[in-house]
Parts: C-alpha cells; sequence; structure tokens
C-alpha cells in the first residue's frame, strides 16, 4: 500500500523549518509535490532599511521561488532609510495606524496612507516610509523577491532631499 502523504504542514518556529530541509515531499526517493507551508509570525529581524520586519513568508523559511510576505510594524516615529528593491515589485496591505511614504527619484513625492490602503511600488523605485503619527502603524509587505532582502539598495545620498 502507498505511503499517504500530507500537503499541509504545519511549522511553528525557524528552528523547527530548519529541522524540515526540504519543501517537495518524497517517496522512495521520487520527488512528488511542493509542500504547503504555514507560518505564524513569531522572531523579528532587523532589515537593511531600518525597519524590523516579523519573519514571514521567504525562501528561507518555507523554499518559496518568487515570493516573499512580511508583517511589519512601524512604531510612531518610526522611519526607515531611503532605498529601493532593484529588480523586484513590492505590495502593501495596511491592516492598522497610518504612515506616510516618501517616493520618486529624489523623494519629490509623498504619499499618505492609512488602514485598508494597498500600495504598490514598482521595481526600482527609490522610497522612504515613515510613522509620524500616535499610533502603531501595522501592514503586511509583499515582495516579488523570495530572499527578501536581497534586492534592498540603500540610497544614504537621497537622505539629505528629506527635511524633519
Amino acid at each position: 500500500m502507498a505511503e499517504k502523504i500530507s500537503s499541509f504542514r504545519t511549522l511553528n518556529t525557524l528552528d523547527e523549518f530548519s529541522r524540515y530541509t526540504s519543501a517537495y515531499d518524497e517517496i522512495e526517493g521520487k520527488r512528488l509535490m511542493k509542500k504547503c507551508v504555514k507560518l505564524r509570525p513569531g522572531a523579528a529581524y532587523s532589515g537593511k532599511q531600518g525597519f524590523d520586519y516579523f519573519e514571514g513568508i521567504a525562501q528561507e523559511t518555507t523554499g518559496s521561488t518568487g515570493i516573499c510576505m512580511h508583517l511589519l510594524t512601524v512604531p510612531p516615529g518610526g522611519r526607515a532609510k531611503a532605498h529601493k528593491h532593484e529588480d523586484h515589485e513590492t505590495a502593501i496591505y495596511v491592516i492598522s495606524g497610518s504612515a506616510k511614504m516618501y517616493w520618486g527619484e529624489r523623494l519629490e513625492h509623498i504619499m499618505e496612507t492609512s488602514a485598508g490602503d494597498l500600495i504598490y511600488i514598482p521595481a526600482g523605485t527609490p522610497h522612504l516610509p515613515f510613522n509620524d503619527g500616535t499610533r502603531t502603524a501595522v501592514a503586511v509587505v509583499a515582495r516579488t523577491d523570495p530572499k527578501e532582502q536581497e534586492s534592498v539598495v540603500l540610497m544614504p545620498e537621497l537622505e539629505a532631499q528629506i527635511s524633519e
């Protein structure tokens, strides 16, 4: 009788994932299909941009090959460094709070965002998000970069464009 393989797996910690080394089911050495993986945001890491992100969907955690998705919280007064994602698009859904984002070649534009907004940032677009409100902003960030931080390019030369 053939072994029944579950297509779903729940991983509760990054340590548990590291012990689970393949995103594929295998029977007798034959590769079958990729597994579905469910994560719950837990540990946080500091991104090059200057924000802390909760670990989420990425090549390092799930074996994804074309996307990453993370939960971001930006406290009042929080501000990223000016940056761009060289070859990857970004989509953001604001869950709660509000924030603003400078964007453009010289960060000459400003976008105000609040809960319920969906934001699209084209690949290679310089931007600098910040929270000048009194409540923590919470958002889901998805990017077409499975390694999440790989395409981040800091742009310190644009920092002087912004006066606080």
